[in-house]
């Protein structure tokens, strides 16, 4: 019921979430629900309306209705489950939560967010109080923003909106990082995450402290750690960025990458592995750029480290051939609810011809997607 909680959070502040719009914040600010880490509590943080949480809480209603916040997706993409925590909130915690979706094109103001189609993902449900209470959701398409309703009001800490991420092709350049978690990279193993995790290593932008990068426990064994990338798409790597900013005493001595193409071999064939990068001395607080002489696509990279030791970031820059970029565009075609479609659709071949090609999904092979509209896919 909770595996879902494995998948990243796409509503994360990290990610580039963000939540414009609330009907209501009096006692708590919205933006709180998607903050990192647990929520904390005082219970001397007092303002002049009452007690501070690190939540957001609306005010007692008195009239009928309910309240709800809109969360934007930092990264969007097909959500599998959400959970509502409502830590510290006991006696005013919201007894009742539902939450919608939807998906729209470009950068929505909340009048626009209030006029689109939504759809529920997780009905009306009962909460418990100062619990993380989770719910699975079993929607296949992709979301843009979701919709956090609670009835009729009260507080809730923290909304995790976790799911896998399906990248906009229109807006990926010719050359991209192939593993970062906002394209659609993803960490698939993990030798150890004693002190963190190794998803760190594809959030967007630079670690700014070492806790915000990937650090394993000492080894004392013969062995060395690893992190496996499924990558966004099967691409040419040519560019690989091994950052070890922060990590002064506990940087790897050296690092190695290796690559597959999953369609052709198996992860667990050590023969169908190609070397990308060769095991190559690393240096403390150091961001480290190296030119790969790949020739081939690979689905998955596997970094080495040598024995043990901690990275800030790791990118993998390469190319998609024509045929994988328009199966990525496929698939986020495909994922699309009804209304986003059309609105991609429309404008390329017409009302009459896109509401058949919406009507015909999931479309299976690039060469039933007219011309006009592949070329938005790159």
């Amino acid at each position: 019921m909770t595996d879902f909680l494995s998948l990243p959070d796409l509503a994360s502040r990290a990610l580039g979430g963000g939540v414009p719009y609330a009907n209501d914040e009096l006692f708590a600010q919205r933006e709180n629900l998607i903050k990192a880490g647990p929520a904390v509590f005082s219970t001397e943080d007092f303002g002049h309306k009452g007690k501070i949480y690190d939540g957001w809480e609306t005010r007692r209603r008195r009239e009928p209705g309910h309240d709800h916040a809109v969360v934007r997706l930092g990264a969007p993409g097909v959500v599998r489950g959400v959970v509502i925590d409502t830590a510290w909130f006991k006696g005013n915690y919201p007894p009742f939560a539902s939450v919608e979706a939807t998906s729209l094109e470009s950068y929505p103001s909340p009048e626009e967010l209030a006029a689109a189609d939504w759809q529920t993902i997780v009905e009306r449900s009962p909460l418990q109080g100062d619990a993380a209470n989770p719910f699975p959701v079993a929607a296949g398409e992709r979301f843009t923003h979701v919709r956090l309703s609670i009835y009729p009001d009260g507080g809730v800490a923290r909304f995790r909106v976790h799911g896998k991420v399906v990248p906009d092709p229109r807006v990926l350049p010719g050359a991209f990082d192939l593993a970062a978690l906002a394209n659609g990279g993803r960490v698939v193993d993990c030798s150890d995450m004693f002190y963190s995790s190794p998803v760190n290593l594809i959030l967007p932008g630079e670690a700014r402290i070492m806790g915000e990068g990937w650090e394993n426990a000492r080894r004392r064994d013969d062995g060395n750690d690893f992190v496996t990338f499924a990558l966004a798409a099967p691409g040419v790597i040519g560019v690989a960025e091994l950052d070890t900013r922060h990590f002064v005493g506990n940087a790897p001595g050296w690092a190695a990458l290796r690559g597959i193409d999953a369609r052709t071999g198996s992860l667990d064939d050590p023969d169908a592995w190609v070397e990308l990068l060769p095991r190559t001395r690393l240096q403390p607080d150091t961001p480290h750029r190296f030119r790969l002489t790949a020739d081939r696509p690979v689905t998955h990279v596997r970094m080495d480290v040598f024995p043990d030791g901690g990275l800030a970031r790791v990118r993998l820059h390469g190319a998609l051939s024509a045929d994988d970029r328009r199966q990525l565009g496929l698939r986020w075609f495909n994922t699309l609810p009804e209304s986003h479609a059309r609105a991609v659709v429309e404008p390329a071949v017409g009302p009459e011809q896109g509401a058949k090609l919406v009507a015909a999904r999931p479309l299976a092979d690039p060469a039933d997607v007219p011309e006009a509209l592949l070329a938005a896919f790159g």
